[in-house]
């Protein structure tokens, strides 16, 4: 098989049971190298399970498949070595300055010509000027900078991201998706979490989970054409009281406040029609739009149910 095309993770029916709840539900997945994946999901949905099962750090109570070429679950130790993860929180040492840390990883790792490496990737991620400072004093954005290059320095195939940009202000993460996708463009493949709709949008296909079930997947033009969503924007006057009776009306998929306007989704335009009907009052404008990825994910978490529900 042609090693280009050969998928870097190819696992079917991944399942993950924590005592009597069942976290990841035969999950399936199949990404291409060079691809940045996305996963959205509800806190609790099962993305931080699945990839730590990816990754070798647990065995699926069922299910199969490979990772980085590797069986998941025979050859864990084979596909450590070879993957990038970067954890929800900050793992590196508050005590230890960031050419310290780095120096650190690097000797876990036996990266050779260490001292090149370290140097070669701190200059990369803008880290050089900052070597001596002490990882424990870096402002968010900083400390995910550093988080990026410690797991870059064994030259990995595969980065695993677990909502890595959560607390980092809006010009850090933008550069950080920047680096993202020049990384995506030299071959490496990135799987990562994320409740950004910014973020998602960047991603070369996405998959929605919900309580360890897949719910849809595909390029973000794919989910929106699929959603099967008609969908307004409306302006202007009480729009907290329409929101109650939205909400309340069972022919409404979702009703969901964006800055000043109120986005409004049903199954079909005539169900979306008859529900405002009535309810639209002279001093609101109403246009209808193409649902976005919030609507969509807003709409797939209402239709999902919740395997912690009594």
């Amino acid at each position: 098989m042609n090693p280009i095309a050969e998928p870097i993770i190819d696992v079917r029916g991944l399942t993950k049971r924590f005592g009597d709840r069942v976290v990841v539900d035969g999950f399936d997945m199949r990404v291409p190298r060079g691809r940045i994946y996305g996963f959205l999901g509800p806190n609790g949905s099962g993305k931080t399970t699945t990839i730590r099962m990816l990754c070798g750090l647990l065995t699926p109570d069922a299910g199969e498949g490979t990772c980085l070429g590797h069986d998941i679950r025979r050859e864990a130790y084979r596909i450590r070595r070879h993957v990038g993860y970067m954890t929800q929180r900050f793992g590196l040492y508050d005590d230890l300055s960031i050419d310290e840390n780095l120096d650190f990883v690097a000797r876990i790792y036996e990266v050779p010509d260490r001292r090149r490496k370290v140097d070669a990737t701190l200059e990369r991620l803008g880290l050089a000027t900052r070597r001596r400072q002490l990882a424990g004093a870096l402002s968010g954005g900083w400390k995910q900078r550093l988080a990026l290059a410690a797991c870059l320095l064994h030259a990995p195939q595969l980065l695993l991201l677990d909502e890595p940009t959560a607390g980092v202000d809006p010009k850090a993460r933008r550069e950080f998706w920047d680096e993202l996708h020049d990384l995506a463009a030299a071959g490496l493949t990135v799987l990562v979490s994320t409740h950004y709709m910014d973020e998602a949008e960047r991603c070369h296909e996405l998959a929605y989970i919900a309580y360890g079930r897949l719910l849809a997947r595909g390029t973000a033009a794919e989910l929106i054409a699929g959603a099967n969503l008609t969908t307004c924007e409306i302006a202007g006057g009480d729009l907290g009281g329409l929101s109650r009776m939205l909400r309340a009306d069972a022919r409404i998929r979702t009703v969901a406040p964006f800055g000043a306007t109120l986005h409004a989704s049903a199954s079909s335009a005539d169900d979306l029609d008859a529900a405002l009907a009535g309810r639209i009052a002279p001093d609101m404008q109403v246009r209808r739009i193409a649902p976005n990825l919030e609507d969509i994910f807003i709409a797939l978490m209402q239709d999902a149910t919740d395997n912690y529900a009594a």
